[in-house]
């Protein structure tokens, strides 16, 4: 006997929680960083704003850099990824994961940070794109942890908020769920520690994307 879904529609993170980006996306952000200058973040620090629109991003981790140079830093952070980002790969078992939900009929949508033009290359490059059913990125709707993103994708196949969840690594991940009234789970294996997941109660937290996999097909 095939037992229900709990959730119509599963939202995904892009960087951290389907790619293994975060270590090079910090080394961006620090190399834009030490271009123009200005104090380079720590690891922690620059990891902490990925998931977070670039321009947003940027600014948490430049704080003292004028309002009218933030273009500058944003087009050194970006000619730095797009030299290297076609070197990035999915998290093992990340496919398989993606397979196995497609085939219980769940909708999948990706909710990122990203620009929408970083997101469709990766998608093309990936072979991901007609995995997912929808997706939204920070320059098109409002930045994480608003939860226009997740809003808008749920409107798109009118789902309610009792039955979406939205997967993530970072603490912007989470707190857009709960602010959106969805349910999250979050992974331990990107940008954010999993002890800061707490205070958004993800109701789980996957150590593998193994590990994500089988709790989605028992809990999902």
């Amino acid at each position: 006997m095939t037992r229900p879904r709990r959730y119509d529609l599963i939202a995904f993170d892009w960087d951290g929680t389907l790619f293994d980006s975060t270590a090079l996306i910090a080394r961006c952000i620090q190399d834009a960083c030490r271009d123009l200058g200005l104090v380079v973040p720590s690891d922690a620090d620059a990891a902490y704003v990925i998931g977070l629109g670039l321009e947003d991003a940027l600014r948490h981790a430049a704080p003292a850099l004028p309002r009218e140079r933030h273009a500058e830093l944003a087009a050194r952070y970006r000619q730095h990824y797009i030299a290297r980002q076609d070197d990035l790969v999915l998290f093992p078992g990340t496919l398989e994961m993606l397979h196995a939900l497609k085939a219980r009929n769940h909708w999948l949508g990706v909710a990122t940070g990203k620009s929408r033009r970083g997101l469709d290359h990766v998608l093309r490059h990936s072979g991901l794109g007609p995995m997912f059913d929808a997706t939204r990125t920070a320059d098109e709707t409002a930045g994480k942890p608003h939860p226009l993103m997740l809003q808008e994708l749920m409107r798109e196949f009118g789902v309610d908020p009792a039955r979406t969840l939205m997967i993530g690594d970072t603490t912007h991940d989470l707190q857009m769920a709960a602010n959106a009234g969805a349910d999250s789970v979050g992974v331990s294996f990107g940008a954010h520690d999993h002890e800061a997941f707490e205070p958004f109660a993800p109701r789980f937290v996957a150590h593998a994307t193994a590990e994500l996999q089988r709790w989605l097909l028992d809990h999902a």
